[in-house]
């Protein structure tokens, strides 16, 4: 057996050569201890079975390719390769030739699913991208069907291939006839892997003092930038003195809320203060995740809570001179302030008293949303942060993106481009989602299925289905044994057609869900997301993500004629539909890796089904 791999990343590699002369048994008994000393997980006879089949298959061809290529006997062969970062993300085989990079996801079937499509498929994106010694080579993923006897063909993408054509496959990736370089496997599994993580992930890694990896993604959207420029704010107001107010705008997923954990944790490793500054949300849900996460209740506050201790006409001042508020644009008007708290300050205005109160100099950083207001009291947007502005006597100087001064005569105003981030990372590299989410709500359907095409080649899978069931399988087949990853069910809080098809969205059902768990522990907890037992709203997954949603499109937001239209009812909102248009761009930005959108079987939620098809969506079913 070979012992190229220095560091255990596999649970074998070697040569083409090297496992063609080893008893298929010990490989199963050294992939049994791999997954055990890695993950303290015990193998069941299911897996050695899938196992042996792989072996089986892979050595069957790979005999056939080294007899008629006899170079070939050189290319590595990394078997369960364990994607670093990523428990339990492990593609079955890695073929490492001197042009590309084979990845190889067996599965004992006769037909392409969508879910092992999508799943090798990833593979191979997140390997591209995330994998240092894998930039610019070829990654060909391979799907390869046990119980399929027919030619090798491709979908979407990904090359589809029984085992008895195996060898004709490998066989192409071979024509120049030229040996690997056998340095070049070590090599390969000593390649750093940096995925991008997750919001509650980055923010553990963060306050635990462990280095995020450097992400080439949030480096090409300007997060070291926009963070730069926030030091160099706070740096003018400590040598100048004065108040600051800096306005972080971008897309959603475009990273605003990790540059704002980030940010607050750079200050405290600057000041030998304990607690400099803080991050402030009046997402809900979003602040019981994080504490739940980081196990503290002290860097990441409820921004109502904070300003009920420390606005309006307490005399008491907070010990952080700096804030980052999360949403500022969702800030509540003064009405809001005066129903909950009894005080007529808009929440503005009520911040930049504040300033003015701590003595020296403050920074509010206000992170803002773009089409994120889904609650009562938030529909003022920035227009309040200028009232607010004029309300105090100008004594703040303003930091924004140019396309934002414009909402700006109360005070001066500084530009600062790097405070606008243009791309989303939550999806990966489907930058074009929420371009198709906002094109989807403004009803145009055709421009819609344009880009849906180029969302979905970029790796973001985008399913639309009438069986829940179906859906269901599909999740739990294509992240099985992935304790990572997060699936969950996700509805719309005003629709009423749901409860019947096994999504309970009433409130008193949502209001149970125990949100730090639901969203952080593994899958095979009673209370995690993955159990798709309990479902959470729009109000509870706003500034949150999943790695595949599930989202129930509900009778609140349908489809007549040409049009979407939202549910009437009693409302004191000052544009309902507005929000409830927010609502599903919400639901419909939390994913990852991709979604799917559930659409009841009934007769009035038919229109919807087709819309969502006509806009690029594909349907899934069992």
């Amino acid at each position: 057996m070979s012992e190229i791999c220095e560091r255990e990343t596999a649970g074998w590699a070697g040569t083409v050569s090297e496992l063609l002369h080893v008893d298929c048994d010990a490989v199963i008994r050294r992939l049994e201890k791999f997954v055990w000393d890695q993950l303290r997980l015990a193998v069941d006879q299911s897996q050695r079975t899938a196992w042996r089949e792989c072996h089986v298959a892979l050595t069957a061809a790979l005999r056939i390719t080294s007899a008629r290529l006899p170079t070939t006997s050189s290319w590595g062969i990394v078997l369960e390769y364990e994607l670093p970062r990523e428990r339990g993300r492990r593609p079955d085989v890695v073929v490492i030739t001197p042009g590309p990079i084979l990845i190889l996801e067996f599965k004992g079937a006769d037909s392409a699913r969508p879910e092992h499509l999508d799943q090798v498929r990833a593979y191979a994106r997140d390997i591209e991208h995330y994998h240092s010694a894998s930039r610019g080579r070829a990654i060909v993923p391979i799907l390869v069907l046990t119980r399929y006897f027919g030619l090798a063909h491709e979908i979407g993408g990904v090359t589809v291939s029984g085992r008895q054509d195996l060898s004709s496959v490998l066989s192409g990736f071979a024509p120049g006839g030229e040996a690997l370089d056998t340095r070049e496997i070590a090599r390969w599994l000593q390649g750093d892997y940096a995925p991008l993580p997750t919001l509650v992930r980055a923010a553990r890694a963060i306050f635990e003092h462990e280095p995020l990896p450097r992400l080439r993604q949030a480096e090409s959207a300007g997060v070291p930038q926009a963070l730069a420029a926030l030091n160099a704010i706070v740096d003018k107001a400590t040598r100048e003195g004065g108040n600051h107010l800096a306005l972080l705008t971008g897309v959603p997923g475009a990273g605003k809320t990790l540059v704002g954990l980030q940010f607050v944790y750079l200050a405290r490793e600057r000041d030998d203060d304990a607690r400099p500054a803080v991050f402030l949300s009046g997402n809900g849900p979003l602040v019981q995740v994080l504490q739940h996460a980081l196990q503290s209740k002290i860097f990441v506050q409820d921004v109502h809570g904070f300003l009920k201790s420390y606005g309006g006409r307490s005399a008491r001042t907070p010990e952080e001179r700096i804030w980052v508020y999360d949403e500022a644009q969702r800030a509540w008007d003064a009405d809001q302030v005066n129903k909950k708290r009894g005080q007529e300050l808009s929440e503005p205005e009520d911040f930049l008293r504040l300033g003015a109160r701590v003595g020296g100099s403050a920074v509010m950083v206000g992170l803002i949303g773009e089409g994120q207001e889904i609650h009562l009291g938030e529909e003022a947007g920035l227009r309040q942060w200028n009232d607010a502005l004029r309300a105090v006597g100008g004594k703040w100087t303003v930091h924004c993106p140019p396309r934002l001064a414009g909402n700006f005569n109360a005070v001066a105003v500084v530009d600062a481009p790097a405070l606008d981030l243009t791309t989303t990372l939550r999806s990966h590299l489907a930058s074009d989602l929420h371009r198709w989410v906002g094109i989807l709500l403004e009803a145009n359907l055709s421009d819609a299925q344009k880009l849906a095409s180029s969302v979905r080649s970029a790796g973001f899978a985008l399913y639309v289905g009438r069986e829940l069931g179906a859906i269901t399988a599909y999740v739990r087949e294509r992240y099985a044994g992935e304790l990572d990853k997060r699936y969950g069910l996700l509805a719309s809080s005003k629709g009423t057609v749901l409860h019947g098809f096994g999504i309970d969205n009433s409130y008193a059902a949502t209001k149970r869900v125990r949100l730090g768990p639901w969203y952080n522990d593994d899958p095979f907890s009673r209370l995690s997301c993955c159990q798709l037992t309990e479902i959470v709203t729009e109000f509870s997954c706003q500034g949150l993500e999943l790695d595949f949603p599930i989202i129930g499109w509900s009778d609140d937001l349908i489809w007549v004629g040409s049009r979407w239209h939202d549910k009437p009812g009693r409302s004191s909102a000052r544009d309902p539909r507005r929000l409830r248009l927010n609502s599903y761009r919400v639901l419909l930005t939390r994913g990852r890796d991709g979604m799917a959108i559930f659409i009841p079987p009934t007769p009035t939620m038919t229109a919807t089904y087709e819309a969502l098809l006509e806009a690029g969506a594909v349907a899934i079913t069992l």
